[in-house]
């Protein structure tokens, strides 16, 4: 079973004549993704890697069936375009774009949420399904393998650091989701979480966090009550200084809310075995399964 994807997703590129749309838009089509069409506004009738490009986002769809999209657009247009996809029904939402202006995500967050869309970021790596061959977003599918466990996370390169040692350590990955680096995003640590307790095939979850915010803290008095297959957890930036922000604009600590050690407790309270080092990870899991 699939989670938000499967091999039935058809994608939609919005922003695919720009240098990142193009080049991820060929690296999804290696990959295995069934991307069907691009927009861009004024480059109707042109072609980028082989996939038509349209005006609209409307018109997209209405050609090709496309059912989710992934967005490339920079950041100042990066609001409309996600309205203009919710508005056309597309689900789910990627938004690969960093730096979208907070009042913009909020729009968007709750325009997606009185549809029953999902937004996916933004400042996001995407999500990737290895069984169905599906990557709709930047994450290098080749250190993906498929397996049982699934992977969320609000830090790209930890997804792709953690997914690699998974895989050499012969783990696989049911669905991994990178849920965006900044202070409002669309779906949420403990959504995912719900999302990957519903699915049979995943067996175990990691779940990979950072300072800033209290989605840790939520997703783990949700798993202390509802979950019952093993959690193994990451908490980045333990040496943090309080007030400062590292990396990510979701990732600066406010008094004693969002400190690692306020997630790591919460999290080993609720029964997740919470790793030193993105390395130790794969090791739980052996362990725990």
């Amino acid at each position: 079973m699939a989670v938000l994807i499967d091999k039935d997703t058809r994608v939609l590129i919005q922003g695919i004549t720009g240098s990142q749309g193009t080049f991820h838009s060929a690296a999804m089509l290696e990959y295995g993704t069934k991307v069907v069409a691009g927009v861009t506004p004024g480059k109707g009738g042109s072609e980028v890697n082989s996939i038509p490009v349209y005006d609209s986002v409307r018109e997209a769809k209405e050609a090709h069936d496309a059912t989710a999209s992934v967005i490339f657009v920079p950041a100042p247009f990066a609001g409309d375009a996600a309205l203009e996809a919710i508005a056309a029904g597309l689900n789910p939402v990627v938004i690969i774009t960093e730096h979208v202006p907070v009042q913009d995500e909020i729009r968007v967050i709750h325009a997606a949420a009185r549809e029953g869309i999902t937004i996916i970021g933004p400042n996001t790596p995407g999500i990737i399904n290895p069984s169905a061959r599906q990557k709709l977003g930047i994450m290098p599918g080749h250190v993906f393998a498929d397996g049982p466990v699934a992977l969320m996370s609000r830090s790209g390169t930890l997804t792709y650091e953690i997914a690699a040692g998974m895989t050499n350590a012969g783990i696989g990955i049911t669905t991994a989701i990178g849920l965006g680096g900044d202070p409002c995003v669309g779906l949420t640590t403990i959504e995912a979480v719900k999302l990957f307790q519903s699915d049979p095939e995943t067996k175990a979850m990691v779940i990979v966090g950072e300072i800033g915010g209290d989605a840790e803290e939520r997703a783990a008095a949700y798993i202390k009550d509802h979950v019952d297959i093993p959690v193994v957890g990451f908490i980045a930036g333990r040496t943090a200084p309080p007030g400062k922000r590292m990396g990510h604009a979701g990732a600066i600590i406010s008094g004693s809310t969002g400190t690692a050690l306020a997630k790591i407790s919460a999290l080993t309270e609720a029964g997740v075995r919470v790793a030193d080092k993105p390395s130790d990870v794969a090791r739980l899991l052996k362990e725990m399964m």
